[in-house]
């Protein structure tokens, strides 16, 4: 007679048996080692493959420091690793020099971001075949566009007159970065490079991991009718931007207000039309510190003459934590002196479902 057939058909007896077993101490312990004879070796592959991913994370947090930073190559790194390492040092050699030569060329200290042209080749090329030597020198004018100008000069003699030269502007629209880089360098610049970009760039320019998605997983329903996590995606595409007074998208960078309109609707998380700190603060509800959550508005008031009530606003990421339209774009802790004693309040914008 087939087991099997027992088992299907007779499940109450299946039920008196365990209760039996459960009852007799010797062959509880018995079940007990079985059931763990049966379960270590997924227990150990699961430990396995915990402990591969936390190695990889940590060798891939040392080759990004090693390559922005330098340092020693620990031999405790492996072989595939260093060369790729050495690869992308060697790359940024020659990323320094494009970046110096074009930084030269710069005016009214607006300058192109090293961090920014690296963290976004860094995304593109490690671990993959780097480009040729001419398009590595190359890259970092994808960064910017060039511009002929004039300016007054003398010569010897003291006699005015003028002359025309080159000037190069940094593009603080990513998205014509990477539609430059496509062209230039001829590949796909991906969503997932973009945001990996994103990641390393703020890994570099802050210290830590571009805080959100990982993090700071929003405590709640979504808001509005998009997620947390499509705010702070769209958040941090933005990242290293220019404060620019009066600037509301890619194209022009941002103001505090701008930023967070912009992030807000772009998202889909709310549709915030472009307004003011105080205008956006005029819609919200107050929360109170104890109940601000993720994705909820922090604003503040004083930090320059002639605004409104509100003259500063920035997301609230968590713990302490902001991300806002400073100087540049980035996240900022609320709780230093200068916050604190700017310090309006926390809103959440209504729910319009």
């Amino acid at each position: 007679m087939n087991l099997e057939v027992i088992f299907i058909a007779n499940p109450v007896l299946i039920v008196k048996a365990l209760v039996m077993g459960l009852s007799n101490d010797k062959l509880r312990r018995g079940m007990c080692w079985t059931i763990v004879a049966i379960f270590s070796p997924i227990i150990v592959i699961l430990a396995m493959l915990i402990g591969i991913m936390s190695a990889t994370a940590d060798h891939n947090t040392t080759a990004i420091d090693l390559c922005f930073n330098g340092g020693v190559i620990s031999g405790n790194v492996p072989a595939e690793f260093r060369e790729y390492i050495e690869d992308m040092q060697y790359s940024f050699k020659l990323l320094d020099y494009g970046i110096h030569k074009i930084n030269n060329q710069t005016e009214d200290g607006n300058s192109l971001d090293p961090i920014r042209v690296k963290a976004v080749f860094y995304a593109l090329y490690f671990g993959d075949d780097r480009p040729s030597l001419i398009n590595t020198l190359r890259f970092s004018d994808c960064f910017v566009t060039y511009e002929e100008r004039t300016r007054t000069v003398m010569d010897e003699e003291g006699n005015e007159g003028e002359e025309t030269y080159t000037a190069a502007v940094p593009i603080t629209d990513l998205s014509i970065v990477y539609r430059n880089i496509e062209n230039m360098m001829e590949i796909t610049v991906t969503s997932e490079n973009q945001m990996n970009a994103n990641r390393i760039y703020a890994l570099v320019k802050y210290g830590h991991g571009a805080i959100g998605v990982d993090e700071f997983q929003y405590p709640g329903e979504p808001i509005g009718d998009g997620s947390y996590k499509d705010l702070i995606e769209e958040a941090e595409k933005y990242l290293g931007y220019p404060y620019v007074w009066g600037g509301s998208n890619p194209r022009t960078s941002f103001d505090c207000s701008g930023y967070v309109c912009w992030v807000y609707t772009q998202s889909g998380v709310y549709n915030l039309p472009r307004t003011t700190a105080t205008g956006i603060y005029n819609q919200c509800v107050l929360v109170p510190k104890d109940e601000v959550m993720p994705g909820d508005l922090v604003f503040f008031k004083g930090t320059y003459a002639g605004a409104g009530v509100a003259s500063h606003i920035g997301i609230y990421v968590g713990n302490g934590k902001m991300i806002h339209a400073g100087d540049p774009i980035g996240y900022a802790d609320i709780n230093t002196k200068y916050w604190q004693k700017h310090f309006l309040g926390f809103g959440r914008l209504p729910d319009t479902n």
